[in-house]
């Protein structure tokens, strides 16, 4: 999978629907930024667990914005593996499947 045009073509997808639902788009990016803003979890831990979340709703997109952002809220490869070990636990094999995507996705985001 090439995540970059992936992630890309989800965007313009998303363009459309942003402006014909300007509200619910307003909406759920103030709920993006409050949730993953820091507090008591660093904005990484936050992300992180987006990420694991996202592999465990088996969410291409998502894994791939969340890596994306876990990036550059200084995640590194490692932290991202251990992630996906706690979804391979959780998840069994659809963890290990999605959690092999991410790792991919992580190569080619960083």
């Amino acid at each position: 999978m090439d995540w970059k045009d992936t992630l890309r073509h989800t965007s313009a997808l998303l363009g459309p629907m942003r402006a014909e639902q300007a509200a619910t788009a307003k909406g759920f990016h103030e709920l993006h930024e409050a949730a993953l803003a820091p507090g008591a979890l660093s904005t990484k831990d936050k992300e992180l667990i987006a990420l694991a979340i996202g592999i465990s709703k088996q969410c291409n997109d998502c894994i791939g914005f969340h890596i994306k952002a876990a990036i550059r809220a200084g995640a590194t490869r490692e932290e991202v593996a251990e992630t996906v070990n706690v979804c391979v636990l959780m998840n069994g094999g659809p963890g290990y499947m999605y959690g092999a995507k991410a790792m991919e996705a992580f190569d080619q985001l960083s």
